[in-house]
């Protein structure tokens, strides 16, 4: 029998980190599943999906929070390995960066009761001005009531500034 946990991590960034981490992971015989890690201010903040045998996973907790040692503070939840059954659509927004699109956009998305899966955003001067664009890229899970159109119609009425594009 296997438990799934799921790590979020963040310390100071510098060499070595990762390999800490998966080291520890291998050493009590966990399978590295899934992960998304980013270096963000001078941080390295990251999450993983783990599973481990049901026997080592007690080891596996006590030795991950133990890497706080060297500076790399470890959370750790367990977790059922789910399965999707609903559609997911990729939404991309772009526009010029201002305080709040993330909020309008993930506020109009629960009102549809649409889930967001995975989000990344950043912002990047405009080629031609060199003013910063904002953008993101958001894959969604939406409710078998709401359609692709309606989607793209309630993230579209937001704000004409915003760049949208839908793929299925």
């Amino acid at each position: 029998m296997t438990q799934h946990l799921v790590l979020t991590v963040i310390g100071d960034d510098r060499p070595g980190l990762v390999e800490a981490l998966s080291h520890v992971v291998a050493e009590h015989h966990g399978n590295w599943s899934e992960s998304r890690m980013a270096h963000l201010a001078d941080k390295f903040a990251g999450i993983v999906t783990v599973t481990v045998p049901k026997a080592n996973e007690l080891a596996l907790v006590d030795a991950l929070k133990a890497l706080s040692e060297i500076g790399l503070k470890v959370s750790i939840e367990a977790a059922n390995q789910g399965t999707a059954t609903q559609d997911v659509v990729v939404l991309s927004v772009m526009g010029n960066d201002r305080t709040g699109i993330i909020r309008e956009v993930s506020k109009t998305l629960s009102s549809l009761g649409a889930n967001v899966i995975d989000l990344n955003s950043y912002c990047e001067p405009a080629p031609m001005s060199s003013e910063m664009l904002f953008k993101a890229e958001l894959e969604i899970a939406l409710p078998a009531n709401c359609s692709v159109q309606a989607l793209e119609k309630a993230i579209e009425e937001i704000s004409s500034d915003l760049v949208v594009e839908l793929v299925e």
